[in-house]
Protein backbone atom coordinates (compact mmCIF):
# COMPACT_ATOMS: atom_id res chain seq x y z
CA UNK A 1 0.00 0.00 0.00
CA UNK A 2 1.90 3.22 -1.18
CA UNK A 3 1.34 6.16 0.93
CA UNK A 4 0.17 9.54 0.05
CA UNK A 5 3.36 11.09 -1.06
CA UNK A 6 3.94 7.79 -3.41
CA UNK A 7 0.92 7.53 -4.52
CA UNK A 8 1.14 11.38 -5.99
CA UNK A 9 4.62 10.56 -7.46
CA UNK A 10 3.32 7.41 -9.12
CA UNK A 11 0.67 9.12 -11.03
CA UNK A 12 2.77 12.27 -12.03
CA UNK A 13 5.09 9.54 -13.98
CA UNK A 14 2.63 7.41 -15.47
CA UNK A 15 0.43 10.47 -17.13
CA UNK A 16 0.57 12.09 -20.19
CA UNK A 17 1.04 15.17 -20.96
CA UNK A 18 -1.83 17.12 -22.52
CA UNK A 19 -1.50 18.32 -26.02
CA UNK A 20 -1.42 22.27 -26.84
CA UNK A 21 -3.90 24.00 -29.29
CA UNK A 22 -3.73 27.80 -30.06
CA UNK A 23 -6.90 29.70 -29.07
CA UNK A 24 -8.11 33.56 -29.84
CA UNK A 25 -7.07 35.86 -26.91
CA UNK A 26 -10.85 35.90 -25.87
CA UNK A 27 -10.74 32.02 -25.18
CA UNK A 28 -7.39 32.09 -23.22
CA UNK A 29 -8.84 33.03 -19.70
CA UNK A 30 -8.23 30.08 -17.15
CA UNK A 31 -6.00 28.01 -19.59
CA UNK A 32 -2.57 26.95 -19.00
CA UNK A 33 -0.34 29.19 -21.04
CA UNK A 34 2.12 27.15 -23.28
CA UNK A 35 4.48 29.51 -24.47
CA UNK A 36 6.41 32.51 -23.10
CA UNK A 37 5.12 36.33 -23.75
CA UNK A 38 7.53 39.14 -24.62
CA UNK A 39 7.12 42.66 -24.64
CA UNK A 40 6.27 44.27 -28.23
CA UNK A 41 7.35 47.41 -27.34
CA UNK A 42 9.22 49.24 -24.25
CA UNK A 43 6.61 49.97 -21.57
CA UNK A 44 5.68 52.91 -21.24
CA UNK A 45 6.75 53.03 -25.30
CA UNK A 46 7.17 56.72 -24.69
CA UNK A 47 7.46 59.23 -22.23
CA UNK A 48 4.15 59.04 -20.82
CA UNK A 49 1.92 62.06 -18.95
CA UNK A 50 0.74 61.21 -16.15
CA UNK A 51 -1.30 64.19 -15.12
CA UNK A 52 -3.97 66.64 -16.59
CA UNK A 53 -2.47 69.55 -16.57
CA UNK A 54 0.25 71.53 -18.59
CA UNK A 55 3.55 70.64 -19.57
CA UNK A 56 6.46 73.06 -19.94
CA UNK A 57 10.02 73.76 -19.92
CA UNK A 58 11.44 73.42 -16.75
CA UNK A 59 13.53 75.71 -17.44
CA UNK A 60 11.27 78.38 -17.97
CA UNK A 61 9.72 77.56 -14.51
CA UNK A 62 13.29 77.26 -13.05
CA UNK A 63 14.14 81.21 -13.71
CA UNK A 64 10.71 82.31 -12.01
CA UNK A 65 8.32 82.33 -14.93
CA UNK A 66 4.97 81.40 -13.57
CA UNK A 67 2.52 82.59 -16.62
CA UNK A 68 2.41 80.27 -19.44
CA UNK A 69 0.89 80.98 -23.08
CA UNK A 70 -0.82 78.28 -24.17
CA UNK A 71 0.61 77.30 -27.54
CA UNK A 72 -1.42 74.17 -28.46
CA UNK A 73 -3.40 70.80 -26.43
CA UNK A 74 -2.78 67.47 -26.68
CA UNK A 75 -4.90 64.41 -26.27
CA UNK A 76 -3.94 60.85 -25.31
CA UNK A 77 -2.93 58.90 -29.07
CA UNK A 78 -1.92 62.31 -30.55
CA UNK A 79 1.66 62.61 -31.99
CA UNK A 80 3.93 64.78 -30.18
CA UNK A 81 3.30 68.23 -30.55
CA UNK A 82 6.60 70.36 -30.24
CA UNK A 83 6.80 72.91 -26.98
CA UNK A 84 7.82 76.50 -27.61
CA UNK A 85 10.28 78.49 -25.64
CA UNK A 86 8.99 80.38 -22.61
CA UNK A 87 4.98 78.34 -23.56
CA UNK A 88 2.86 75.22 -22.14
CA UNK A 89 0.97 72.80 -24.18
CA UNK A 90 -2.47 71.32 -21.95
CA UNK A 91 -2.07 67.67 -21.85
CA UNK A 92 -4.03 64.93 -20.76
CA UNK A 93 -3.20 61.89 -18.99
CA UNK A 94 -1.77 59.13 -21.13
CA UNK A 95 -0.42 61.24 -23.67
CA UNK A 96 3.15 61.43 -24.74
CA UNK A 97 5.32 64.00 -23.22
CA UNK A 98 5.78 66.77 -26.09
CA UNK A 99 8.95 67.63 -27.21
CA UNK A 100 10.87 69.97 -24.99
CA UNK A 101 9.20 69.65 -22.61
CA UNK A 102 10.36 68.27 -19.11
CA UNK A 103 7.89 69.34 -16.68
CA UNK A 104 4.31 68.78 -16.35
CA UNK A 105 1.88 71.22 -13.75
CA UNK A 106 -1.34 69.82 -12.43
CA UNK A 107 -4.45 71.39 -13.59
CA UNK A 108 -5.03 71.76 -10.17
CA UNK A 109 -2.49 74.05 -9.61
CA UNK A 110 -2.92 76.40 -12.70
CA UNK A 111 -5.87 78.93 -13.60
CA UNK A 112 -6.29 79.55 -17.01
CA UNK A 113 -7.64 82.83 -18.36
CA UNK A 114 -6.89 85.03 -21.89
CA UNK A 115 -5.41 81.93 -23.63
CA UNK A 116 -2.54 81.72 -20.78
CA UNK A 117 -1.96 79.45 -17.71
CA UNK A 118 -0.77 80.84 -14.29
CA UNK A 119 0.67 78.60 -11.71
CA UNK A 120 -0.44 79.43 -8.40
CA UNK A 121 2.12 81.12 -6.33
CA UNK A 122 4.28 78.96 -3.91
CA UNK A 123 3.82 76.12 -5.63
CA UNK A 124 7.56 73.56 -6.16
CA UNK A 125 7.62 72.22 -9.45
CA UNK A 126 10.92 69.47 -10.06
CA UNK A 127 12.43 68.47 -13.42
CA UNK A 128 10.55 65.60 -14.70
CA UNK A 129 7.82 65.45 -12.50
CA UNK A 130 4.63 63.46 -13.22
CA UNK A 131 6.75 61.72 -16.07
CA UNK A 132 6.31 58.17 -16.33
CA UNK A 133 9.88 57.47 -18.67
CA UNK A 134 10.28 55.18 -21.20
CA UNK A 135 10.73 51.75 -20.35
CA UNK A 136 10.58 51.94 -17.06
CA UNK A 137 8.21 49.14 -16.66
CA UNK A 138 10.14 46.95 -18.95
CA UNK A 139 12.11 46.93 -21.66
CA UNK A 140 11.32 45.37 -25.19
CA UNK A 141 11.92 41.80 -25.61
CA UNK A 142 11.21 41.37 -21.57
CA UNK A 143 9.50 37.90 -21.03
CA UNK A 144 6.09 39.07 -19.12
CA UNK A 145 4.93 35.45 -18.81
CA UNK A 146 6.26 31.74 -18.97
CA UNK A 147 4.52 28.44 -19.98
CA UNK A 148 2.91 27.04 -17.23
CA UNK A 149 1.48 30.06 -15.95
CA UNK A 150 -2.41 29.70 -15.14
CA UNK A 151 -4.31 32.78 -17.43
CA UNK A 152 -5.44 35.30 -15.26
CA UNK A 153 -7.65 38.79 -16.18
CA UNK A 154 -4.43 40.40 -15.34
CA UNK A 155 -2.33 38.26 -17.73
CA UNK A 156 -4.91 38.88 -20.63
CA UNK A 157 -4.14 42.29 -20.46
CA UNK A 158 -0.08 41.52 -20.74
CA UNK A 159 -0.74 39.07 -23.90
CA UNK A 160 -3.08 42.12 -25.38
CA UNK A 161 -0.27 44.88 -24.28
CA UNK A 162 2.22 42.43 -26.05
CA UNK A 163 -0.04 42.13 -29.55
CA UNK A 164 -1.07 38.70 -29.39
CA UNK A 165 -4.12 38.19 -31.05
CA UNK A 166 -4.00 34.34 -29.88
CA UNK A 167 -2.23 31.83 -27.73
CA UNK A 168 -0.36 28.51 -27.51
CA UNK A 169 -2.29 26.83 -24.21
CA UNK A 170 -2.90 23.37 -23.22
CA UNK A 171 -6.26 21.33 -24.89
CA UNK A 172 -8.58 21.37 -22.07
CA UNK A 173 -8.90 17.18 -21.57
CA UNK A 174 -11.97 15.40 -22.42
CA UNK A 175 -13.08 14.26 -18.81
CA UNK A 176 -15.69 11.40 -17.90
CA UNK A 177 -17.32 11.27 -14.74
CA UNK A 178 -18.78 7.63 -13.60
CA UNK A 179 -20.49 7.20 -10.37
CA UNK A 180 -21.64 2.84 -10.11
CA UNK A 181 -24.23 1.55 -7.79
CA UNK A 182 -27.94 0.04 -8.02
CA UNK A 183 -29.03 2.05 -5.12
CA UNK A 184 -28.15 5.17 -6.84
CA UNK A 185 -30.94 7.36 -8.01
CA UNK A 186 -30.49 11.07 -9.40
CA UNK A 187 -32.11 14.08 -8.59
CA UNK A 188 -35.61 14.57 -9.69
CA UNK A 189 -36.51 11.02 -10.08
CA UNK A 190 -38.89 8.88 -7.86
CA UNK A 191 -36.92 6.97 -4.97
CA UNK A 192 -37.23 3.81 -2.92
CA UNK A 193 -37.17 3.55 0.79
CA UNK A 194 -34.05 1.70 0.18
CA UNK A 195 -32.24 3.88 -2.60
CA UNK A 196 -30.04 7.16 -2.31
CA UNK A 197 -29.55 10.15 -4.41
CA UNK A 198 -26.68 9.92 -6.51
CA UNK A 199 -24.65 12.78 -5.44
CA UNK A 200 -21.06 11.99 -6.23
CA UNK A 201 -20.92 12.50 -9.50
CA UNK A 202 -22.02 15.55 -9.91
CA UNK A 203 -20.16 17.04 -7.13
CA UNK A 204 -16.76 15.83 -9.14
CA UNK A 205 -17.88 17.37 -11.80
CA UNK A 206 -18.78 20.96 -10.42
CA UNK A 207 -15.08 20.27 -8.60
CA UNK A 208 -13.50 19.90 -12.09
CA UNK A 209 -15.67 22.45 -13.73
CA UNK A 210 -14.84 24.83 -10.71
CA UNK A 211 -11.21 24.38 -11.72
CA UNK A 212 -11.24 24.84 -15.44
CA UNK A 213 -11.87 21.68 -16.83
CA UNK A 214 -15.39 22.31 -18.76
CA UNK A 215 -15.41 19.67 -20.90
CA UNK A 216 -16.80 16.94 -18.89
CA UNK A 217 -19.93 15.11 -18.46
CA UNK A 218 -21.59 12.19 -16.05
CA UNK A 219 -22.78 8.95 -16.39
CA UNK A 220 -24.38 6.80 -14.01
CA UNK A 221 -23.75 2.65 -14.27
CA UNK A 222 -25.34 -0.04 -12.45
CA UNK A 223 -23.47 -2.62 -11.10
CA UNK A 224 -23.75 -5.07 -13.72
CA UNK A 225 -20.44 -6.44 -15.17
CA UNK A 226 -21.70 -6.51 -19.35
CA UNK A 227 -22.98 -3.15 -18.60
CA UNK A 228 -19.83 -1.35 -16.96
CA UNK A 229 -17.94 -3.13 -19.55
CA UNK A 230 -19.28 -1.90 -22.30
CA UNK A 231 -20.05 1.76 -21.10
CA UNK A 232 -16.47 1.96 -19.79
CA UNK A 233 -15.23 0.73 -23.08
CA UNK A 234 -17.17 3.64 -25.02
CA UNK A 235 -15.90 6.50 -22.37
CA UNK A 236 -12.17 4.87 -23.34
CA UNK A 237 -12.91 5.75 -26.87
CA UNK A 238 -13.55 9.30 -26.53
CA UNK A 239 -11.92 10.75 -22.86
CA UNK A 240 -8.66 11.69 -21.83
CA UNK A 241 -9.34 10.92 -18.25
CA UNK A 242 -11.68 8.75 -16.34
CA UNK A 243 -12.98 9.15 -13.04
CA UNK A 244 -15.20 6.64 -11.37
CA UNK A 245 -16.87 6.82 -8.23
CA UNK A 246 -17.81 3.20 -6.32
CA UNK A 247 -17.15 -0.15 -6.71
CA UNK A 248 -13.70 -0.06 -5.95
CA UNK A 249 -13.56 -1.83 -2.63
CA UNK A 250 -13.60 -5.33 -1.70
CA UNK A 251 -17.67 -6.00 -1.42
CA UNK A 252 -18.97 -8.42 -3.87
CA UNK A 253 -20.55 -6.15 -6.19
CA UNK A 254 -17.65 -4.08 -6.41
CA UNK A 255 -16.41 -4.78 -10.29
CA UNK A 256 -14.74 -1.61 -11.45
CA UNK A 257 -10.80 -2.85 -11.16
CA UNK A 258 -11.55 -6.14 -12.80
CA UNK A 259 -13.42 -4.82 -15.26
CA UNK A 260 -10.63 -1.70 -15.79
CA UNK A 261 -8.22 -4.17 -16.18
CA UNK A 262 -10.29 -6.40 -18.74
CA UNK A 263 -10.50 -3.81 -20.40
CA UNK A 264 -6.68 -3.35 -21.03
CA UNK A 265 -6.45 -0.82 -18.19
CA UNK A 266 -3.05 -1.17 -16.34
CA UNK A 267 -3.07 -0.52 -12.47
CA UNK A 268 -0.50 1.63 -10.96
CA UNK A 269 -1.67 1.37 -8.01
CA UNK A 270 -4.59 0.08 -5.63
CA UNK A 271 -5.03 1.54 -2.23
CA UNK A 272 -3.14 4.00 -0.57
CA UNK A 273 -2.45 4.65 3.38
CA UNK A 274 -5.26 6.91 4.53
CA UNK A 275 -8.26 8.19 5.92
CA UNK A 276 -10.70 8.76 4.18
CA UNK A 277 -9.92 7.43 0.80
CA UNK A 278 -7.87 4.02 1.63
CA UNK A 279 -9.18 1.88 -1.52
CA UNK A 280 -8.38 4.63 -3.97
CA UNK A 281 -7.14 2.85 -7.93
CA UNK A 282 -5.57 4.52 -10.63
CA UNK A 283 -4.44 2.94 -13.93
CA UNK A 284 -3.33 4.12 -17.43
CA UNK A 285 -5.25 2.65 -20.15
CA UNK A 286 -4.32 1.57 -23.56
CA UNK A 287 -4.29 4.71 -25.26
CA UNK A 288 -2.32 6.22 -22.21
CA UNK A 289 -6.00 7.30 -20.66
CA UNK A 290 -5.66 8.45 -17.08
CA UNK A 291 -8.09 6.32 -14.88
CA UNK A 292 -8.99 7.21 -11.52
CA UNK A 293 -11.14 4.83 -9.57
CA UNK A 294 -11.92 6.76 -6.66
CA UNK A 295 -14.22 5.00 -3.49
CA UNK A 296 -18.09 5.69 -3.31
CA UNK A 297 -18.10 7.08 0.13
CA UNK A 298 -19.08 11.05 -0.36
CA UNK A 299 -16.45 12.50 1.40
CA UNK A 300 -13.53 9.82 0.35
CA UNK A 301 -14.87 10.85 -3.34
CA UNK A 302 -14.05 14.95 -2.75
CA UNK A 303 -11.31 14.38 -0.81
CA UNK A 304 -9.36 11.85 -3.72
CA UNK A 305 -10.81 13.70 -6.13
CA UNK A 306 -9.10 17.13 -4.68
CA UNK A 307 -5.91 15.47 -3.67
CA UNK A 308 -4.97 13.52 -6.48
CA UNK A 309 -7.32 13.96 -9.54
CA UNK A 310 -7.01 17.73 -9.72
CA UNK A 311 -3.44 18.55 -9.14
CA UNK A 312 -2.80 15.28 -11.53
CA UNK A 313 -4.55 17.41 -14.35
CA UNK A 314 -2.76 20.67 -13.63
CA UNK A 315 0.35 18.78 -14.05
CA UNK A 316 -0.38 17.02 -17.47
CA UNK A 317 -1.50 20.57 -18.54
CA UNK A 318 2.05 21.97 -17.77
CA UNK A 319 0.86 24.49 -15.14
CA UNK A 320 3.33 25.52 -12.89
CA UNK A 321 3.09 24.13 -9.35
CA UNK A 322 2.06 26.58 -6.72
CA UNK A 323 3.44 27.21 -3.39
CA UNK A 324 2.22 24.69 -0.74
CA UNK A 325 -0.07 26.02 2.32
CA UNK A 326 0.15 25.83 5.85
CA UNK A 327 -1.72 26.63 8.71
CA UNK A 328 -2.24 26.04 12.43
CA UNK A 329 -4.41 23.87 14.17
CA UNK A 330 -7.05 25.44 16.36
CA UNK A 331 -7.36 22.29 18.80
CA UNK A 332 -6.21 19.07 19.42
CA UNK A 333 -6.55 16.17 17.31
CA UNK A 334 -5.88 12.37 18.38
CA UNK A 335 -6.11 10.15 14.90
CA UNK A 336 -4.85 6.46 16.02
CA UNK A 337 -4.98 4.59 12.90
CA UNK A 338 -1.54 4.12 11.34
CA UNK A 339 -2.43 6.46 7.79
CA UNK A 340 -2.25 9.52 6.52
CA UNK A 341 -5.46 11.77 7.85
CA UNK A 342 -7.33 14.22 6.06
CA UNK A 343 -9.29 16.28 8.12
CA UNK A 344 -12.14 18.77 6.56
CA UNK A 345 -11.95 21.84 8.22
CA UNK A 346 -13.29 25.67 8.71
CA UNK A 347 -10.58 28.55 8.46
CA UNK A 348 -10.52 31.17 11.52
CA UNK A 349 -7.91 33.64 11.81
CA UNK A 350 -7.13 35.10 15.62
CA UNK A 351 -6.05 38.79 16.26
CA UNK A 352 -2.70 38.42 15.36
CA UNK A 353 -3.75 37.46 12.04
CA UNK A 354 -2.95 34.06 11.73
CA UNK A 355 -4.69 31.72 9.82
CA UNK A 356 -6.15 28.97 11.71
CA UNK A 357 -8.12 25.46 10.87
CA UNK A 358 -11.04 24.50 13.21
CA UNK A 359 -11.74 20.79 11.93
CA UNK A 360 -15.01 19.26 11.29
CA UNK A 361 -15.27 15.85 12.17
CA UNK A 362 -17.78 13.61 9.81
CA UNK A 363 -19.66 10.90 11.70
CA UNK A 364 -18.36 8.56 8.51
CA UNK A 365 -17.30 9.04 5.46
CA UNK A 366 -20.68 9.46 3.37
CA UNK A 367 -21.56 12.13 5.93
CA UNK A 368 -21.15 14.39 3.11
CA UNK A 369 -23.44 16.84 4.72
CA UNK A 370 -20.98 18.15 7.24
CA UNK A 371 -18.95 19.30 4.16
CA UNK A 372 -20.69 22.14 3.72
CA UNK A 373 -19.06 25.75 5.18
CA UNK A 374 -15.78 24.06 5.39
CA UNK A 375 -12.68 25.38 3.12
CA UNK A 376 -10.49 22.28 2.66
CA UNK A 377 -8.95 19.91 4.44
CA UNK A 378 -5.62 19.43 6.46
CA UNK A 379 -3.22 16.72 6.03
CA UNK A 380 -2.16 15.00 9.38
CA UNK A 381 1.04 12.91 9.07
CA UNK A 382 0.27 9.12 9.52
CA UNK A 383 3.96 9.21 11.89
CA UNK A 384 2.10 11.01 14.77
CA UNK A 385 -1.50 10.25 16.02
CA UNK A 386 -1.83 13.47 18.22
CA UNK A 387 -1.25 16.36 17.19
CA UNK A 388 -1.53 19.70 19.51
CA UNK A 389 -3.19 23.17 19.18
CA UNK A 390 -1.47 25.29 17.09
CA UNK A 391 0.83 22.27 15.25
CA UNK A 392 1.00 23.15 11.74
CA UNK A 393 0.23 21.37 8.68
CA UNK A 394 -0.35 21.43 5.41
CA UNK A 395 -3.56 22.80 4.01
CA UNK A 396 -5.54 22.08 1.08
CA UNK A 397 -8.56 23.85 -0.08
CA UNK A 398 -11.25 22.84 -2.14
Amino acid sequence: MLTTVEATHAIKQAMAAFDSETVALDKAIGRVLRQPVHAERDQPPFDRVMMDGIAIRFADFDSGERKFPIQSRQHAGDPAHRLEAGKCIEIMTGACVPEGADCIVPVERITVSDGAARIEAGYSAELRQHIHARGSDHAEGTQLLRPGTRIAPADIAIISSAGLPEVDVTRLPVIRVISTGNELVPAGKPIDAQQIRESNGPAVVAMLKQKGYCDCQHDHLVDDVAILESRIAAHLEDADVLVLSGGVSMGKADFVPQVLESLGVEVVFHKISQRPGKPMWFGIGPKKQAVFALPGNPVSTLVCCRHYVIPALANASGASPGNPEFTALAQDVAFRPKLTCFLPTRLVSNAAGTLLALPVHTNTSGDFASLTGTDGYVELALEDTFFETGTTVPLHRW
